[in-house]
């Protein structure tokens, strides 16, 4: 005698403003919504003390307050939001079909709909004194946090051409931007290294490593060496910005869905659609270009309606081959 699997109209695999954006309208859909949260309840929005650029704040928000905000909405109409990893999915390939995912090596699912709202996790340089000052000074995000430097100075590390551009928008709100690459030569393209050379108050130092980010509670500046030369140097700064790349999460999705060289999944047009039926992809486990709260809300959004109207498709479909 086995117990029986329990079956879900949609199931929300991971948590954060896309995939809280995506229960929140399913349940007002009536899909009756089941979240798993994963690991990171939140998503990266939990390390961010400030959140100044999402609409309905006027004073700002700090990211955990925010995403309990939006866990209260989401359950306010009826979805069950779950602390649990989901470790291993069986994605059906034909329309209707059911879906089945494996949660924490142990329990077993079946959903109707999926949604995958995952997203990606910022690559950082892996020093203690980085990780102990994540959210006092660190951040992966200059369009997300530099606003709060405005008219100081901050260093970034990076050397491709998302450093590139965020190091020219750090430069037109900031005092000076000290720009550190780690080898002798950008991997950016020749436009954006152009730009970051006519900048005058970037800083650019190539060869150079940070040993360690100064500070207690917050970023008061770094310890740099120059890896050809040896010389080592101490720098002040408020603000310290890692652009070396994001991996999004999709490790146990491979096999199953479409992605990019990089590990994004591939959606289909401006819908949410991957290459499976009844799959669906939100936020930035999907977008490798604006990576914003604000935009993963609306992709989580996008997601619950494509998956709402694949439903009602398979449900006109079973009823049609009924009456044949």
């Amino acid at each position: 005698m086995t117990d029986k699997v329990e079956r879900i109209k949609c199931l929300i695999i991971g948590s954060g403003p896309a995939g809280y954006s995506a229960a929140i309208y399913a349940a007002r859909a009536d899909m009756k919504p089941v979240m798993y949260t994963g690991m990171e309840p939140g998503g990266q929005l939990t390390t961010t003390t400030e959140v100044d650029n999402f609409p309905g704040y006027p004073d700002g928000i700090d990211g955990p307050t925010m995403m309990v905000d939006l866990q209260k909405q989401a359950e306010r109409f009826g979805t069950q939001v779950r602390f649990g990893m989901i470790t291993e999915v069986t994605f059906s390939k034909k329309v209707g079909g059911i879906h089945k995912a494996c949660i924490d090596n142990s329990t077993w699912v079946e959903a109707e709909t999926v949604i995958i709202s995952t997203g990606a996790t910022a690559k950082y340089l892996g020093l203690p004194s980085e990780q102990r000052l994540r959210g006092g000074g660190v951040s992966a995000c200059a369009v997300c946090d530099g606003f709060f430097y405005k008219g100081q100075d901050v260093a970034i590390v990076g050397a491709g051409d998302t450093a590139a551009e965020e190091a020219t928008y750090l430069a037109n709100i900031c005092n000076k931007v000290t720009m550190l690459v780690r080898s002798d030569k950008m991997r950016a393209s020749k436009a954006m290294q152009h730009r970051v050379a006519k900048t005058k108050n970037i800083d650019l130092r190539f060869n150079t490593e940070i040993e360690e980010v100064l500070g207690d509670q917050v970023v008061e500046g770094i310890k740099m060496i120059n890896k050809k030369t040896g010389i080592k140097e101490d720098i002040e700064i408020t603000g310290l910005f890692i652009a070396i790349g994001h991996k999004p999460n999709t490790e146990i999705f491979k096999g199953e869905l479409d992605m990019d060289e990089m590990g994004y999944l591939i959606t289909k047009g401006k819908t949410t659609k991957t290459n499976l039926p009844g799959v669906f992809a939100a936020g930035d486990v999907q977008d490798k270009e604006y990576r914003q709260a604000v935009t993963a809300a609306g992709t989580g959004c996008m997601a619950a309606l494509d998956a709402e109207r694949y439903l009602t498709m398979v449900k006109e479909k079973q009823e049609k081959e009924i009456k044949v």
